[in-house]
């Protein structure tokens, strides 16, 4: 995917503070330090669009990026760390579900996972909540160059065993060699171009 633009939007907490639903959009959640915004910077090909940090926890709002004038990247909280308040991580949940469930331009949303850690309770919520309400969902795997080959295959199964799935289903990613990025380019725009589920025929 070429990009000609990124830039960010907005950030928001509730529904009234997020932009206009005129573009196909995209969300990417994962646990704390997953990895999250370095995906996203290397999907657009910039350095810091999305501010990385050693700090778990630091994104705490929905930080909105428009693509090319065409499409809607949505940074949501990283869940799951310890050292944020328990108010704090109660206040995170209904905004960030509001948004999910109430999205109606809402294409999909990738749910990110380290390689090297096998999904927790928290992970295993977020994707039933997810098949519950009908959101499409990419799963993406960060951190493979951490790893080497044969012991990323077996962490794809380990992986794919845990959430039941077929490890095919998973697409292998790594922000400093790029591995995985124009799999997962291709299947936002597929997605993103794909007419809504009642118009089909």
């Amino acid at each position: 995917m070429m990009i000609t633009s990124a830039e960010f939007v907005t950030s928001a907490v509730r529904p009234a503070q997020f932009p206009p639903p005129d573009l196909p959009e995209f969300a990417f959640a994962g646990r704390s330090n997953v990895g999250k915004s370095s995906l996203i910077n290397t999907l657009v090909s910039r350095r810091k669009l999305v501010q990385t940090s050693s700090t778990p926890g630091k994104t705490r709002l929905i930080n909105f990026f428009r693509v090319n004038e065409a499409l809607m990247f949505v940074d949501l909280p990283g869940y799951g760390y310890a050292r944020v308040s328990e108010e704090e991580r109660l206040r995170w949940r209904p905004m960030v579900e509001q948004y999910i469930s109430g999205r109606e331009n809402l294409k999909a949303v990738v749910v990110i996972l380290d390689i090297r850690r096998t999904p927790n309770a928290d992970d295993g919520q977020l994707l039933q909540w997810l098949e519950h309400r009908d959101v499409p969902c990419v799963l993406v795997v960060t951190k493979a160059d951490k790893l080497s080959k044969t012991a990323q295959r077996k962490q794809l199964t380990l992986i794919a065993d845990a959430l039941e799935i077929d490890p095919g289903e998973i697409i292998l990613f790594s922000a400093k060699s790029r591995l995985g990025r124009d799999a997962l380019w291709k299947i936002l725009a597929d997605t993103a171009l794909a007419p809504p589920e009642d118009e089909r025929a």
